[in-house]
This record gives C-alpha cells, sequence and structure tokens, in this order.
C-alpha cells in the first residue's frame, strides 16, 4: 500500500508524531493479535480479489475520523504539487490559520511539521533529476528542484544522505559499474 503523507493518520491509534523517524510494525501499531487475525483471514481467502476485498474492509473498519486531516491534506496537498517549492508562510496565510496550529496539525497526522515535508519532497525531486550516468550541472539541478542557491541544496544535501552530491553520484556510479544491469539501480538512492 502506499499512503500519502496525511493518509495513515486515520488509521492509527496514536498521533503519527510517535512514529516519525522510526520503524515500527503494523502489529506495533494494531496490536499483534489484530494483526494475526488478519493475517489468517487474509491466508484463507481464495484469491488476491478477496484478499485485497478484505484489507479494505478492515481499513474502513479502522478508519476514524481526524480532526485537521482537510487541512493537512490541503497543504500537503499544495507541497506536493509545488515539489516542496511552496512557502510555509503562504501555507499558513491561505488556511487562515497560525503557523503553530498547522505545525502542529501536520506533527499529529503526518509525523512531521510542513516545512520538513516540503524539504523531503523538494530534496526528492532533486535525488530523482540526478542521472549518475551523464554530466551534472549541480547549480541548474539545485534550481530546478526548487533551492535557493547550490550551498543550501549541499546542505541540504549532507543532512538528508551523509554524503556530498558528488559522493553520492561516485557511489551510484561505482554501484552501475560493479552491478550492471540490477534493479536498484535504477533507484534514486544512495548505493554504500
Amino acid at each position: 500500500m502506499h499512503f500519502k503523507p496525511w493518509g495513515l493518520a486515520p488509521f492509527l491509534p496514536m498521533p503519527a508524531a510517535e512514529l516519525c523517524d522510526r520503524a515500527v510494525t503494523v502489529e506495533q501499531v494494531w496490536g499483534r493479535p489484530a494483526v494475526a487475525e488478519l493475517r489468517d483471514r487474509l491466508a484463507s481467502a481464495p484469491g488476491p480479489r478477496e484478499m485485497l476485498a478484505l484489507l479494505e474492509r478492515e481499513l474502513t473498519r479502522r478508519l476514524s475520523g481526524t480532526a485537521g486531516l482537510g487541512l493537512v491534506r490541503h497543504a500537503s496537498g499544495l507541497i506536493a504539487a509545488t515539489a516542496g517549492a511552496v512557502a510555509i508562510g503562504d501555507l499558513r496565510t491561505a488556511a487562515g490559520v497560525s503557523s503553530t496550529h498547522l505545525a502542529q496539525r501536520f506533527k499529529e497526522l503526518v509525523g512531521v511539521t510542513p516545512k520538513r515535508l516540503a524539504r523531503t519532497y523538494r530534496f526528492a525531486t532533486a535525488m530523482l533529476a540526478i542521472d549518475p550516468a551523464a554530466p551534472i550541472d549541480w547549480g541548474e539541478l539545485a534550481a530546478g528542484a526548487g533551492y535557493f542557491d547550490q550551498a543550501h541544496f549541499g546542505h541540504e544535501f549532507r543532512a538528508f544522505t551523509g554524503l556530498t552530491p558528488t559522493r553520492y553520484v561516485e557511489a551510484r556510479r561505482r554501484f552501475r559499474r560493479e552491478h550492471p544491469g540490477h534493479v536498484l539501480d535504477s533507484w534514486p538512492l544512495p548505493a554504500d
């Protein structure tokens, strides 16, 4: 399954911020007995369509009303539509809420602030634009992803990956040489 940044909140029994930057299993969120029972029902389904229908029913059953979801959905949509290149102050103004209120709703429903979500989208846009097989104009790539300048891009790159952009591309190129045709070669993730 793939959820929008705000999409998991209606299925969580806790604020999304409690799960931020943590790897958790569905058992840790919903409880081992509930997940074991769902797993048993899925395993006994006659086919994939029935399995999807069971999963859909379970998610619908767990769906809860979530205060502030409309606000976060709208703001997240604007962040996604601009690939993170939207001023957070503009989001707050358009929504008619305070920066604190917007940040609180985001932390509760998404797990991160709108600024961090925008940074993530902007960084993902940059990563997807990198072609390790071609020469890279880092200034052009940074501008295309919505960064103020190349230095800001380099700082964000190191913050997200722990690598400089040049070191990252070197690692990707080495991975391509050592693993030609590997399925991960098409992913924009660090390879070392």
